[in-house]
């Protein structure tokens, strides 16, 4: 009886699922229709948020692009057929680089936030009745995790960055809180969406289980962690260090790398089985981003970075694996190191551009030291930071870091997270954040490199800069959508 009723509720949802994607080609413009009805029961509401394609996958991919984690090759960047202009111009910094069409960056997660609204408003019909309390609050809290997530997300590559100063007047995106697709929303502010961002997630945290039986699944542990996230890019480290410790309350666990396979292009395989992740997300897989094969790889790990890692510390070869060319000796040809890298340390154990933007407890670690470091409490910061690295040296051979004094505390664990979090996603939030703090941080990061491939070449033709504070930290959004929507377009 069971196995037939969960076949029926998956005819039922996949029917719903490409009723709706088939309904939703146009920003702003798909009526609603009593598709909606397929949403009735909390089991009905299960099945719409445990589709790992549509609630984990797809997110929006083209801030890690823009970030200086890699680098192409210029004959890569030149004669690549796989790259679209757009992407050239994304991954170049172009004032104007823009997608000309919505899906992927833009669409696809709002669709993600078009299934929330829609079991948030399923649920609220079934208060009252029959269905357990308990069920649906997990529902709710998991469909406003998943709200929330998708904003910052979307926060993070088309509004500029938090600042208490400019929050409450600078453009924010649509908060759309209503299935109705017809319904107007314009862009609201900065602080608006951060509001909105924090509120969904407080109330998610009060609603979730503690822990779930797969990370695809939002709870408790994820949502304080996300609200570690949110605050720490707003610049809030009180509050970061607070819903940090409550993450890690819950779950700290971290991975032994010793126990890791070293030479696997996938070593986190398989999905799920990292103790680590909280929550698992994966952004859109992108043609800049893809590791490619030691003999064709794509994304090149930025050398700075690479340089960063000492000889007994595993992630250089979890995270990192040598790129290779064929060289022609008098006795045949053979593949050599070229000097530079891939990346394989994807928690999302797949080899294509789909980089895991998830949340993990070592990046909870992270935040919790640099706000510890930020408060003056250098003992707690170090003690964070050596908790998280013991992990990750080959056994018996770390040694505990110390710290002068708290601006040196933040340095170490800013380089510790630069090293952790490579390829994750975060590296241009970072940038934005710390970049907005440069003055009080003296910390300013610019980058330079070739005018055709600025910072991430292999030979420096010309300069180019994005400096702090540039106006192309924050990405212009897709025409299709200020066409379709008549929205203000960010500013260049």
């Amino acid at each position: 009886m069971y196995k037939k009723m969960k076949k029926t509720y998956r005819i039922k949802i996949s029917l719903l699922l490409a009723l709706l994607f088939g309904s939703c080609q146009k920003y702003l413009d798909v009526t609603p229709t009593t598709k909606q009805s397929f949403i009735t029961t909390a089991d009905d509401c299960q099945l719409l948020v445990d589709n790992y394609t549509v609630m984990n996958t797809g997110f929006s991919s083209d801030a890690q692009a823009s970030s200086d984690d890699y680098f192409l090759t210029d004959s890569y960047f030149s004669a690549s057929s796989a790259l679209s202009q757009e992407d050239k111009d994304i991954y170049s910094w172009k004032p104007t680089a823009i997608r000309q069409l919505a899906a992927s960056q833009w669409q696809t997660p709002y669709q993600s936030v078009y299934f929330t609204n829609l079991v948030l408003e399923a649920v609220d019909k079934l208060k009252g009745g029959t269905t357990d309390p308990t069920t649906l609050n997990a529902l709710r809290g998991s469909a406003l995790f998943y709200r929330s997530f998708v904003f910052w997300t979307l926060a993070q590559q088309y509004i500029k960055p938090y600042s208490t100063t400019t929050a409450g007047q600078d453009p924010g995106i649509p908060l759309r809180t209503s299935s109705d697709m017809n319904d107007v929303y314009g862009r609201g502010t900065v602080q608006q969406t951060y509001d909105r961002i924090v509120q969904d997630l407080q109330e998610a945290a009060s609603l979730l289980p503690a822990t779930s039986v797969v990370s695809s699944r939002p709870n408790k542990a994820a949502a304080y962690a996300m609200l570690a996230r949110t605050y720490l890019s707003m610049g809030n480290y009180a509050a970061a260090l607070t819903s940090a410790s409550s993450s890690l309350a819950i779950n700290s666990q971290l991975l032994d790398l010793n126990t890791v396979s070293q030479s696997s292009n996938t070593p986190f395989s398989p999905r799920f089985s990292n103790k680590e992740i909280l929550f698992q997300a994966v952004m859109f897989s992108s043609p800049l981003l893809s590791a490619g094969s030691a003999s064709n790889a794509v994304a090149r790990i930025n050398p700075d970075i690479v340089g960063l890692y000492e000889s007994n510390d595993l992630r250089k070869q979890v995270f990192l694996k040598p790129n290779r060319t064929s060289a022609i000796l008098s006795d045949g040809t053979i593949s050599l190191p070229d000097g530079t890298y891939r990346f394989s340390g994807n928690y999302e154990p797949v080899t294509s551009g789909a980089l895991f933007v998830g949340l993990a407890t070592d990046e909870v670690y992270l935040i919790r030291a640099e706000c510890y470091a930020r408060a003056g409490n250098v003992n707690a910061a170090m003690t964070d930071l050596n908790t998280l690295l013991s992990n990750r040296y080959v056994t018996d051979t770390y040694v505990n870091m110390t710290a002068a004094d708290a601006a040196d505390a933040l340095s170490k664990v800013l380089t510790e997270r630069r090293k952790e979090l490579l390829m994750r996603g975060l590296r241009w939030t970072d940038l934005r954040r710390l970049n907005l703090a440069a003055v009080r941080m003296n910390r300013a990061i610019t980058f330079t490199g070739s005018s055709e491939n600025p910072i991430r070449t292999e030979t420096v033709t010309a300069t180019y800069n994005l400096n702090p504070g540039d106006a192309r930290y924050t990405l212009l959004i897709p025409k299709e959508v200020i066409n379709a929507s008549g929205m203000v377009q960010n500013a260049r």
